[in-house]
């Protein structure tokens, strides 16, 4: 029986806003394999948002869309930002097969323009936001955030303290390109920017809870910061 599901994939060629040049990147990454990620929620958003009131929530980065669908179906208003429209595309055959709505964002988060100050949850695992002299990804994060809202940033623990190195990103991808840590936006980059309007509740370093299958696996300990805007 032939397989018609390609038929069927939403299109997310038009409308994007942000840099051609990542969103090209990204493209051909998640182009390179039916499915780049575990399709299981992250372990520490699964942890952070247990005690947290249903309401509006962004995903930052949703790739395939697990996290956005976990928090679909745990009664989340959820909008999620993607700049590969190859992953939006698959991250809207799962919502749908999953039986959740969640509206979606084909844009990098600098230049969403997403309204300020209305989200009740940002949620950013692992994601790849670039630095730039202006802090653009970093303000961005932070303004999107409701007062009394949580910001949830997970990554890898020590990214931001290696050196430029010839990196593989995920090995069993056979992937070689430079990477440079310096040129990405980590969570005590986004910490030192919280004023007296925010408080941290969550700072630290802690074993990950490593999907089965997937990109970065191999990776084994997460750095989570979890902070409330005060006002």
């Amino acid at each position: 029986m032939a397989d018609n599901s390609a038929e069927t994939l939403p299109s997310f060629t038009d409308g994007y806003v942000g840099d051609p040049a990542v969103r090209d990147e990204w493209d051909n990454r998640y182009s390179e394999r039916h499915q780049l990620w575990s399709g299981r929620p992250n372990g520490a958003l699964v942890a952070e948002v247990a005690d947290l009131a249903p309401g509006r929530a962004l995903d930052v980065g949703c790739g395939e869309g697990a996290d956005a669908i976990w928090l679909a179906r745990a009664g989340w208003d959820v909008t999620a930002l993607e700049v590969s429209g190859v992953a939006l595309a698959r991250a809207a055959v799962h919502a749908r097969d999953a039986g959740v709505d969640v509206r979606w964002m084909h844009a990098g988060l600098p230049e969403a323009a997403l309204p300020p100050a209305s989200f009740d949850l940002v949620s950013a695992q692992y994601p790849v936001l670039l630095r730039t002299p202006d802090a653009a990804a970093e303000h961005a994060l932070l303004a999107t955030v409701a007062p009394g809202g949580v910001l949830l940033l997970v990554h890898h623990a020590g990214m931001d303290e290696h050196h430029p190195e010839h990196h593989s990103e995920q090995q069993d991808e056979q992937q070689d390109n430079a990477f440079d840590p310096a040129d990405y936006v980590w969570p005590s980059m986004v910490a030192v920017l919280l004023g007296d309007d925010w408080r941290i509740e969550v700072d630290e370093e802690r074993p990950r809870v490593v999907p089965e299958g997937g990109a970065g696996a191999h990776h084994t300990d997460d750095v989570v910061l979890r902070a409330r805007r005060l006002r």
